[in-house]
C-alpha cells in the first residue's frame, strides 16, 4: 500500500459492483465516514445489518488485507481538503474556464492514481520487467496509444519491447512467448474482450501477466499475475474526449518506467546518453544533406 489514502474513492468505484452484504457496508461507511473509524468488524457488521465476516469479504474486494487498511485510508481521506471534483465542460464555455477545469480534473485523476496505488504490486511489476526478456504491450482503440508510450520509453533503456495495434499480430506474437516474457494488457474500462483472451493467451504459455486497468475487479484484471490499477474517474458525459482517463494510464507507465530506471540507474543513465547521441547523429546528417 503506498499513500494511506484513497479508501473512500474504493468504496464509490466498487459500490455498485459488489455483493449486497458488502455493497450495505460500503454505503455505511460513505454515509458515515467518520463514525465507521471507531468501529470494530463486528460492530460496523451490526451498524449495517450485515456481519463481520461480510466486512472482511468487503475488504478482499477492495484488494486491501484488512478492514484496519480501510480505516487508515478512509481516515486520510478525511484529512484532506476540499476538492472540486470532476467537471464537464458547457456548451459555448470560454476557453479560461475549458483551461480550469481540464486542468482540474487531470490533476484529480493523478492523485487518485496515485492513491490507488499498490505499492506491493507495483513492485512485482518492476521486479518481473527487470528481469524480462521481451516485454509485450497491448491495448485496443485510445489504450493503444498508451501501450505504443510504454514501448518507446523502455526502448529507450534497451529493454526490448514490443507495441501492438493488430490483435491478430499480437497473438501471433504471445503464442510463441515463454516464462521469461512479460506481457502488459491495458484497458482502461477492464473489460475489452480482446485483451482478456490475449492475457489468458500469456497465462497458458507461461509469461508473466499484468494488467493496467480502472479500479476494480474486471475481465482484464481477473486474468493478470499482476494487477495496476487507475483512479475510475468521474468524468460526466462528454467524458472530456476521454482526456483524464488517458492521463491516469500515461501517469502509470510513468511511475513504472522510473521504478525500473531508478533499480538501474547507471545502465540506464548510459542508455539514454546513447539514444540521444543516435538521434542528434541523425538529425545532424539530414541537415548537412539539405545544405
Amino acid at each position: 500500500m503506498s499513500f494511506m489514502t484513497g479508501g473512500l474513492v474504493m468504496l464509490t468505484e466498487m459500490l455498485h459492483k459488489l455483493p449486497p452484504s458488502e455493497s450495505k457496508i460500503a454505503k455505511y461507511i460513505l454515509q458515515n465516514p467518520r463514525e465507521s473509524l471507531s468501529l470494530t468488524a463486528s460492530e460496523l457488521g451490526k451498524q449495517s445489518k450485515t456481519s463481520s465476516a461480510a466486512v472482511i469479504r468487503l475488504c478482499k474486494s477492495l484488494d486491501l488485507k484488512s478492514f484496519q487498511d480501510l480505516k487508515l485510508r478512509i481516515a486520510g481521506d478525511l484529512q484532506k481538503k476540499d476538492e472540486q471534483g470532476f467537471r464537464d465542460i458547457e456548451p459555448n464555455e470560454s476557453t479560461v474556464s475549458i483551461i480550469e477545469k481540464m486542468t482540474n480534473n487531470s490533476i484529480q485523476t493523478i492523485r487518485e492514481t496515485a492513491e490507488l496505488l499498490s505499492l506491493e504490486e507495483l513492485s512485482k511489476a518492476v521486479s518481473v520487467i527487470q528481469k524480462a526478456n521481451t516485454i509485450h504491450f497491448f491495448g485496443v482503440g485510445a489504450s493503444n496509444i498508451i501501450a505504443q508510450d510504454a514501448q518507446q520509453k523502455f526502448l529507450r533503456i534497451n529493454k526490448s519491447a514490443n507495441a501492438f495495434s493488430d490483435l491478430h499480430m499480437a497473438a501471433t506474437v504471445i503464442a510463441n512467448a515463454n516464462e521469461n516474457d512479460v506481457v502488459v494488457g491495458i484497458s482502461f474500462s477492464g473489460q475489452t474482450i480482446e485483451v482478456a483472451k490475449l492475457l489468458d493467451l500469456a497465462n497458458h504459455k507461461g509469461a508473466m501477466t499484468i494488467s493496467l486497468t480502472k479500479y476494480g475487479a474486471s475481465l482484464v484484471s481477473d486474468q493478470a499475475d499482476i494487477r495496476l490499477y487507475t483512479s475510475a474517474t468521474r468524468e460526466p458525459a462528454f467524458r472530456s474526449g476521454a482526456t483524464s482517463s488517458r492521463i491516469a494510464q500515461l501517469h502509470m507507465i510513468d511511475i513504472l518506467f522510473m521504478c525500473v530506471a531508478s533499480q538501474q540507474f547507471e545502465e540506464t543513465v548510459k542508455h539514454l546518453d546513447e539514444t540521444r547521441q543516435a538521434i542528434d547523429f541523425l538529425r545532424e546528417n539530414i541537415k548537412s544533406r539539405q545544405k
